[in-house]
């Protein structure tokens, strides 16, 4: 068994029709910095969102207001930055993680406060990266809190801290298949393969997402001072 094999995006997600919410992050062959956000649903709320940008990052949004039934769990914050670092959750850890770093404190401590998502029985894990840029080159961590058991009675929190290697990336996400309950992700990130071509790559990655389960994606890739960026809605697609 070769643990050292990178997975193309689509051996990583087409495997899986639903994989929930999802973070990859990693480098490219040339150095630069690929961060990739997804959003599934299976519910007509879940399903009711677009992503949008705004001056302070990406944020969720309920494409039909008129048909919100409860935005709490799934309109937030998904991305945003303070000074050299870039954030990117599936929830309002985002603003907790920015609090926390503007306060002085870490993306462990800000963590540290919060725990899964209150949504008994498949009590969904919070999931969470930064990427923080240097001279020349960046490191990133990644974070899932989840429950501790069937009944929700306690939060295990796990870290995983990342440096920069050309060309792999490392892919975490909610759910490890359809079910009732849903079955929480388990072990460590996913190792990815990054290519150079950042467009092709989310291409590849909204092909490989279930057709009747994705909703948005969002992929920024920075190198050089300059940030790309891609948005994929299912929603107003055909309009």
């Amino acid at each position: 068994m070769d643990v050292y094999k990178l997975k193309s995006v689509k051996e990583a997600v087409g495997a899986d029709p639903y994989v929930g919410r999802g973070i990859i992050v990693g480098t490219t062959p040339s150095g630069k910095a690929l961060v990739a956000y997804f959003i599934m649903g299976r519910s007509e709320n879940s399903r009711n969102r677009v992503f949008e940008m705004r001056e302070d990052g990406l944020y969720t949004k309920a494409y039909d207001e008129s048909k919100v039934a409860d935005p709490s769990l799934i309109i937030y914050r998904a991305a945003g930055e303070y000074e050299n670092n870039t954030v990117v959750t599936n929830g309002d850890q985002t603003d907790t993680i920015i609090d926390a770093l503007a306060a002085g404190g870490t993306f462990e401590s800000a963590l540290s406060t919060r725990e899964f998502e209150p949504d008994a029985p498949n009590f969904t894990p919070r999931i969470s990266a930064m990427v923080t840029y240097g001279d020349g080159s960046f490191t990133y961590k990644m974070s899932i809190l989840k429950s501790a058991d069937a009944e929700g009675s306690g939060c295990v929190r796990f870290f995983f801290n990342y440096p920069s290697k050309p060309g792999v990336g490392h892919f975490i996400h909610t759910y490890v298949g359809n079910g009732s309950p849903l079955p929480s992700f388990q072990g460590e990130p996913e190792r990815i393969e990054i290519p150079d071509d950042a467009e092709k790559f989310t291409a590849d990655l909204w092909e490989a997402l279930d057709a009747d389960n994705r909703i948005s994606l969002y992929v920024s890739e920075v190198g050089d001072s300059e940030e790309t960026e891609y948005l994929i809605n299912k929603n107003g697609e055909d309009e």
